[in-house]
């Protein structure tokens, strides 16, 4: 009677996952549209990622040493800026408008783009051969776990990385230690310029002016 009880509560909660969980088939699934208690909290946590990117940028010059200069570089692999735009009809602080009408399922896909992009480079570098191991992981690290966290409390499905992010990441590094780091500086620049752009459009979308 007992395993008779069991196999129906098994049957029951297999039910119920195959109403929530589609598998994965190689292409990243797209980002569901978020309730206003978890859009507040992940605006919250984005807001976090900033701070800790903002003070990343204070000690830099430990990943950049030895580095004068350096032209930012942001991630290409989405078009963030435009989806998360809003529409002309509606007001905001953020400088770019779009014609369309504003779509937080687009904006939102686009953001976990990013997000999986930044998680594969983050992690790819810091498997490499680091000039300074005990100085640039304590560095990095609280990073990566920001944008890891984001990605499994904001965007659970699908919880991987896709491997297309991993292999595009990892193409970046070569055994030159110096040109490593010379791209990676490029990277922490332009992923908080990214980061500014999507505290904007998750402070958009949490405020509900999409919705009017």
């Amino acid at each position: 009677m007992l395993h008779s009880n069991s196999s129906v509560l098994l049957l029951l909660l297999l039910l119920q996952l195959s109403l929530t969980w589609r598998p994965s088939t190689g292409a990243a699934l797209p980002a569901r549209a978020l309730g206003a208690e978890q859009c507040q909290r992940c605006s919250l946590l984005f807001r976090s990622l900033l701070d800790d990117v903002t003070e990343l940028l204070k000690h830099k010059d430990v990943v950049c040493f030895g580095i004068k200069s350096v032209t930012p570089v942001v991630a290409n692999v989405s078009d963030t800026v435009l989806a998360c735009a809003p529409s002309q009809t509606q007001n905001s602080g953020c400088m770019m408008r779009r014609d369309s009408p504003f779509s937080q399922t687009e904006c939102l896909a686009n953001i976990k783009k990013d997000l999986d992009h930044y998680a594969a480079t983050f992690e790819s570098y810091l498997n490499t051969q680091l000039r300074n191991r005990t100085q640039e992981v304590p560095l990095l690290s609280p990073t990566l776990e920001q944008i890891k966290s984001l990605r499994k409390n904001c965007f659970p499905i699908p919880t991987e990385v896709p491997d297309s992010s991993k292999e595009e990441a990892a193409s970046k590094w070569g055994g030159n230690n110096y040109e490593n780091r010379k791209e990676m500086c490029k990277i922490i620049d332009g992923f908080y310029s990214r980061t500014i752009t999507i505290n904007r459009a998750m402070g958009y979308i949490a405020s509900g002016e999409h919705r009017e």
